[in-house]
């Protein structure tokens, strides 16, 4: 407990330093665990940061309840980020993208909705960890991130170094609730019909895009 006491203290002291600095900042949440954990403690400094989700419309119901309930419970100042087209605007005119294009369907709903919503920002924060994914092994706590549009951004994850286990044990200890679609099975939550309960239980990405990509794309930089 005192490991994780120290953690916290050095992720809140992460936090203070960057938003002392003054510059328009936000956190991106998914309303998973190390999302919402991050969130609170953001707001403990910064009560009305914006919190930006990416409301693709493909979503479980249950996440966008939760978002609602923890909305409302710790008073945030939630942003919606919503892509170009709606769900049957899309599937009309390009059909069944996440199955037949699941890049182009995470680009259209995800990374471009993103990208539009940060641009206004100079610091990103993100519940980004380490051990989530080898895509992320060598995630930097503080670092730089080009938009498309050429704005770079400094990209904060103060949670970069913590473990699962350490994150449940800071929402019990501060008694967070959790999305319950955790208790059915599921370690990654994304949208609805690219999410499953993990293949390989030591790898809690596998249920995400039935095991053919790690990542959707909103944290991997723009090709100049």
């Amino acid at each position: 407990m005192r490991a994780l006491g120290n953690k916290t203290e050095q992720a809140q002291m992460l936090i203070h330093d960057l938003l002392s600095r003054g510059e328009p900042s936000c956190v991106t949440s998914s309303f998973q665990t190390e999302c919402i954990a991050l969130v609170h403690m953001i707001i403990r400094q910064k009560l009305d940061i914006p919190v930006l989700f990416l409301d693709t419309g493909y979503h479980f119901r249950e996440t966008y309840a939760y978002r609602d309930e923890m909305a409302e419970r710790f008073g945030l100042n939630l942003v919606n980020l919503r892509p170009e087209l709606t769900v049957p605007e899309q599937e009309s005119k390009f059909g069944i993208l996440y199955q037949s294009a699941p890049d182009r369907c995470c680009g259209l709903r995800k990374v471009e909705p993103l990208f539009v919503g940060l641009d206004p920002y100079r610091i990103w924060f993100t519940g980004l960890r380490r051990d989530q994914s080898p895509t992320r092994a060598s995630l930097k706590e503080v670092d730089d991130f080009r938009l498309s549009s050429g704005k770079v951004l400094t990209k904060v994850s103060p949670l970069a170094t913590w473990t699962n286990p350490e994150v449940w044990a800071y929402l019990k200890e501060n008694r967070i609730p959790v999305l319950p679609l955790y208790n059915r099975g599921y370690t990654s939550i994304g949208c609805r019909p690219c999410t499953q309960p993990p293949a390989d239980p030591d790898n809690p990405r596998s249920g995400r895009w039935a095991g053919h990509k790690l990542e959707c794309g909103i944290h991997i930089q723009p090709q100049s």
